[in-house]
């Protein structure tokens, strides 16, 4: 009885160590997803499940997840409406499984933690089967994953740092994924090696230096590429500062990575802007852009403004720039279009979080 008891109070503990103070599990990294299911449904007239309700939203995940094991983008996970009516309108692109917007692998995780706290096996049988979707579809030529736009190594919206964050998470034996076996756990190790060596070798050399990455690169010859229209081949501030952030949180990092490490943040380094911020400018209603933002976003100079980094930057000068959805190449915020000056984060502070890891990151002993 003592032992049972101990056991109990262990899981118990376990339990609320993964779930917050309300009892919830966090939804943060479906902000993406159902920020873009608000812009395509704005007349929204259903109930919501509270955070609180985990069997609930478990629930939805498993009845959204398709076939193959993935789960279509950009839906209200917490959304009380009849799955199965929305599926049958939407579009047949738009039912696929994509890991774009930061899917697929946050469900996996939910699941997994759901699992963790309820011992449903729906919800194991569920996020296994998603494991197994990403597994599958992982370039057997390059060892990365695509996203929705173009079929290569997708860095944007934390396809390959989302799935190999996923994959570590797995690989450390956190508690919410216990249940893996031997044979999978075996398939995810081998799976991650591999994605973390080409994430590796798709640092971009200029001047022959390693400086970061691109949001996309060719699966063959792993340069940089175009993905949509407005997002040219370059260097990327803010999905390199995702890369790092991963390659930090590796235990006895190899040479390799400690050395892509310490040039990405050279780069970083290198790259920030000074002497301006980005304000939003307020618009009155009729004035709204894209009947969608209040606001315009205006560059405003400003000596004492703290440092910022550009999204793009050109591949041999190093240039910031910035783009319109033609494809044409800008070099002020100004001249953007409005839909796409607002729709679209030109500027960032991304790398502040990166210095800040990596302040601490380089007193570790394994990386000396």
């Amino acid at each position: 009885m003592k032992r049972f008891f101990l056991s109990y109070l262990i899981f118990y503990i376990s339990s609320l160590l993964f779930a917050q103070s309300d009892g919830s599990i966090k939804l943060i990294k479906f902000k993406d997803g159902i920020h873009h299911w608000n812009l395509e449904h704005p007349n929204r007239n259903y109930h919501r499940f509270d955070r609180t309700e985990i069997t609930a939203i478990a629930d939805n995940f498993v009845a959204w997840q398709n076939y193959d094991g993935g789960w279509p983008k950009n839906i209200d996970w917490l959304a009380k409406i009849d799955i199965d009516s929305v599926k049958r309108v939407m579009n047949k692109k738009h039912r696929i499984s994509t890991l774009d917007n930061r899917n697929t692998f946050p469900q996996i995780e939910y699941l997994s933690e759901a699992y963790f706290i309820t011992k449903n096996e729906t919800y194991r049988e569920s996020a296994e089967k998603g494991i197994r979707y990403i597994l599958s579809t992982q370039n057997p030529i390059s060892g990365g994953w695509k996203g929705w736009d173009v079929n290569a190594i997708t860095f944007n919206d934390e396809i390959m740092t989302g799935v190999m964050t996923l994959f570590l998470d797995i690989k450390e034996k956190e508690k919410i994924y216990t249940w893996i076996n031997a044979d999978l756990y075996k398939e995810i190790c081998e799976s991650l090696h591999k994605a973390i060596d080409v994430t590796l070798r798709c640092q971009i050399v200029q001047n022959g230096e390693k400086t970061a990455w691109c949001q996309q690169h060719s699966h063959k010859a792993l340069y940089p590429i175009n993905g949509r229209t407005f997002e040219l081949a370059s260097i990327t501030a803010n999905e390199s500062s995702d890369v790092l952030l991963f390659l930090m949180r590796i235990k006895n990092p190899s040479k390799d990575i400690i050395a892509a490490v310490h040039a990405g943040v050279k780069w970083l380094e290198k790259s920030k802007l000074t002497g301006f911020k980005v304000e939003r400018k307020p618009l009155p209603k009729n004035k709204y852009i894209n009947n969608e933002y209040p606001f315009d976003l205006v560059v405003v100079e400003d000596a004492t403004a703290k440092p910022i980094w550009a999204r793009f930057y050109d591949l041999e000068s190093n240039e910031p720039f910035l783009c319109n959805r033609n494809g044409e190449r800008v070099y002020k915020l100004e001249d953007v279009s409005p839909e796409r000056r607002t729709g679209y984060a030109w500027y960032g502070y991304w790398p502040e979080k990166v210095f800040k890891v990596y302040a601490e990151w380089k007193l570790r002993k394994d990386v000396n």
